[in-house]
């Protein structure tokens, strides 16, 4: 029996190596593999002793050989097969264990070059593992070192690897080459240097989607459907990759809240707090102070506020978690938190408590949903807006006040969903309606969250008024400015209302749908 071992993560290779060796394998190896398997004592051929051909192009082509791929390629059992391994001199190679060179890791590195990302895209590596998968009734192959205990354990008592065991490590095995090579694409896609000429352009004709389990969560949506996190070996940040510091076990639900709470404050430059129910904020707030942006945001819909998310994009401060006391929140985001912040955090014991980063990378550039038989891919709704380019529409301008409180509610109007309706002033969210069927619905929600709050304040719309019901609505609850993109065909009646109405209106010329 003969066994090719060629790792990169060298986690458990002796003992592995150890094993095989002890049931009678020969040992072929390359390079650092095999001055690691004759480090721990054990007898090791090189690859190019079995090839008879030396490694060439600084070790680019040393797998690459007829008797290495002849051998594990030829199936067991088939006379044709065994006929033609004996005419060429080839050994049958029964156990591949392989993993890749460090690709990820490499240009993840501050400053990586070019230079760096090809040198470590690896080509024997995923050709060996592809061959022997491709072949698994025949040749075990092994990618994931928690695999070789087990397989240890059968080797040893010479117990038979059965056909689903290895149907499963093959699977793993493309699995782990299809992420390898997801994430090489991704690379690649995000330094390409040609401009797009069109919106469409801008998306890849084909891409893949590569992810790795990194935890599991306590269920689905409902406690009946199963649940776990996957992240994205080429991204940094973000919930997926956010550090528990403290509190129970993260549902589906929590992980999804939290993902809407965490992208709204990365959202502001200003030190925010929101607070998330149901993916929608409920209350968000801007202030240099801290404990006052949170009590601004809590303040937003306190009803909504229990059982919901509590996001900061600024280190959470004692002060801000004493100003938290008596409000249950189930989780808790920020970048970092106070020392004395987390001793009173920890004593929350429904609260998860996460630390996230914002979340970078090239397939951060893709919104993919999924849909029946496939999925829709967009854009991320990321673009720069400047209030000065907003056009006035009605005869009375908004005040500089208003201009800046409808700045803040545009901005927070795309984070909520469609039909979308803000409410704020001094900036803070006084109200929101949120995924009606009709905008005026959302807008008596809005007026009726924000009660006495909506005397005064602006109004944001994610879309345009349909009709004047809307504004007139708003005017009734004492709103005094409204943002909205323009572009209905009754846009002149919702304009002749907020002159009617004495409110001031913009059109801001770019919709923010949030489904």
């Amino acid at each position: 029996m003969k066994a090719i071992l060629s790792v990169f993560d060298k986690t458990g290779l002796a003992e592995f190596a150890g094993a095989l060796r002890g049931a009678g394998f020969d040992l072929v190896s390359t390079g650092g593999t095999s001055a690691a398997i004759s480090a721990a004592g054990l007898p090791v051929t090189q690859v190019s002793e079995l090839t008879g051909f030396p490694e060439i192009l600084d070790g680019r082509v040393k797998t690459l050989h007829p008797k290495v791929h002849g051998g594990i390629l030829a199936r067991r059992g088939l006379d044709s097969h065994a006929d033609q391994l004996a005419e060429h001199g080839i050994e049958a190679i029964d156990l591949v264990a392989v993993n890749l060179y460090p690709f990820v890791e490499t240009v993840m590195r501050p400053g990586a070059a070019l230079e760096d990302a090809l040198e470590n895209i690896d080509i024997g590596g995923p050709t060996l593992i592809r061959a022997a998968a491709k072949n698994f009734p025949s040749v075990i192959v092994v990618v994931d070192p928690a695999d070789y205990a087990w397989l240890a354990e059968r080797i040893r008592g010479h117990a038979p690897v059965t056909i689903d065991e290895r149907r499963s490590l093959a699977q793993k095995a493309f699995q782990h080459v299809a992420l390898y090579d997801t994430s090489v694409s991704h690379y690649l896609l995000d330094g390409d240097p040609r401009p797009a000429s069109s919106r469409l352009e801008a998306l890849p004709d084909t891409f893949t989607l590569g992810y790795e389990r990194t935890g599991a969560l306590r269920y689905g949506e409902n406690p009946h459907q199963a649940g776990a996190i996957y992240s994205d070996p080429m991204s940094t940040g973000g919930i997926a990759r956010a550090e528990q510091l403290s509190g129970p076990e993260v549902s589906f639900n929590n992980a999804l809240d939290g993902e809407a709470a965490w992208r709204v404050v990365s959202d502001f430059q200003e030190p925010a707090a929101v607070v998330v129910k149901h993916n929608n904020p409920c209350g968000l707030a801007l202030d240099d102070d801290q404990p006052a942006a949170y009590r601004k945001a809590y303040e937003g819909d306190t009803m909504s506020a229990y059982g919901g998310i509590v996001a900061f994009n600024r280190t959470l401060t004692a002060a801000t978690a004493k100003a938290m006391r008596g409000v249950l929140y189930h989780v808790v985001i920020a970048p970092d938190f106070e020392t004395e912040a987390m001793e009173i955090l920890k004593k929350r014991k429904q609260a998860r408590v996460l630390r996230a980063q914002p979340a970078r990378g090239p397939a951060e550039r893709l919104d993919v949903r999924k849909v029946s038989g496939g999925v829709l891919a967009q854009s991320e709704d990321a673009i720069e807006e400047d209030p000065a380019s907003w056009e006035v529409k009605s005869r009375r301008a908004p005040t500089d006040g208003e201009i800046a409180d409808l700045a803040f509610a545009w901005k927070a109007a795309k984070h909520v969903k469609s039909n979308a309706i803000v409410l704020a002033r001094d900036n803070a969210l006084a109200g929101m309606g949120a995924g009606q069927p009709n905008r005026v619905t959302s807008v008596h929600l809005a007026l009726r969250i924000a009660g006495e709050r909506s005397r005064g304040a602006v109004l944001a719309s994610d879309a345009y008024f349909p009709f004047a019901d809307g504004v007139e609505l708003a005017a009734e609850g004492g709103v005094t400015a409204i943002a909205e993109p323009g572009g209905s065909i009754r846009d002149d009646d919702v304009i002749a209302a907020a002159d009617r109405l004495g409110l001031a209106l913009v059109f801001t010329g770019v919709r923010h749908f949030r489904h």
